[in-house]
């Protein structure tokens, strides 16, 4: 298991984030917006920008967060974050697909995170066979790019808990398409890691990493990783045994007052690397 950030999360300056991952001896790290612009709506002047500061800093990127099928397939009536992206109808999420894989390629980046579209209620057998047509009009170009779909168990999207990510990609029999598994979205579901993770396991490519505390109304609070009710030890535990080799890439979400972004994810990442260390590994 090695450490990764999704470096927005850190700081909105590309510069900060990266010297922070480089603190933490990070080889790779993902990306997501570049000095407050989303990856899909980024110009090449921005992109070569952002490529020669990886390279000055000899980091790779991992994987892309792109906002591709955050969009409304089942007439949902809330929306998640979509992180500086603009919604795209459906109409624009195959062309939507196609930059953010060639963005991906311009970093080399193997793996591009991808959504189930906005959650409208529960994932019923119509709902899943329109998510899987979907994914399978997306493969083709994926195989072409030769860059990997990661379907993300999200709380506001259609696939949000670790049984609905298993539940569609066990229908899909494909390299080009795999799990990224966040137990904080599953957490918001009511879903516990461990059961989560146990059942999206043989799918899983990427994790993303945030720690949760819930509050009296039932939403969410998030917080330091390890001082929530995720339960990171034992989950490090339990991903160490499965034999996962990936990444394990801070979403740092948590906000604590006087601490600046960076602050609070190079907490994080301290944190991680204690709980991998004294029973993750």
């Amino acid at each position: 298991m090695k450490l990764s950030v999704i470096t927005d999360e850190v700081a909105d300056d590309l510069q900060t984030a990266l010297q922070i991952a480089r603190a933490f001896d990070i080889d790779a790290v993902e990306l997501r917006t570049l000095w407050g612009v989303n990856l899909a709506l980024a110009d090449d002047d921005l992109l070569r920008r952002a490529k020669a500061l990886l390279n000055d800093y000899g980091l790779r990127v991992c994987s892309l967060a792109t906002p591709v099928f955050k969009t409304d397939l089942f007439g949902a009536t809330e929306r998640g974050p979509l992180h500086a992206a603009q919604e795209a109808d459906l109409a624009a999420q195959i062309p939507l697909l196609q930059r953010c894989l060639e963005v991906a390629a311009f970093f080399d980046a193997p793996l591009i995170r991808i959504f189930a579209f906005w959650r409208a209620g529960e994932l019923t057998p119509e709902r899943e066979a329109q998510i899987l047509h979907w994914l399978e009009r997306a493969l083709p170009h994926a195989e072409r790019a030769d860059i990997k779909l990661g379907l993300e168990n999200e709380h506001s999207c259609q696939v949000g808990t670790g049984a609905e990510l298993a539940q569609v990609l066990s229908h899909i029999n494909s390299p080009y398409l795999v799990g990224v598994w966040d137990p904080g979205n599953a957490f918001v579901l009511g879903e516990a890691a461990q059961v989560g993770y146990a059942a999206a396991q043989p799918y899983v490519a990427h994790i993303h990493i945030k720690d949760g505390v819930r509050q009296p109304d039932g939403s969410v609070q998030w917080v330091i990783v390890g001082q929530g009710e995720i339960g990171y030890k034992e989950h490090f535990q339990q991903i160490a045994r499965s034999g996962y080799q990936g990444y394990l890439s801070l979403e740092t979400h948590a906000r604590c007052e006087g601490l600046s972004q960076a602050e609070v994810s190079h907490r994080c990442l301290y944190a991680m690397q204690e709980l991998i260390s004294t029973g993750g590994n």
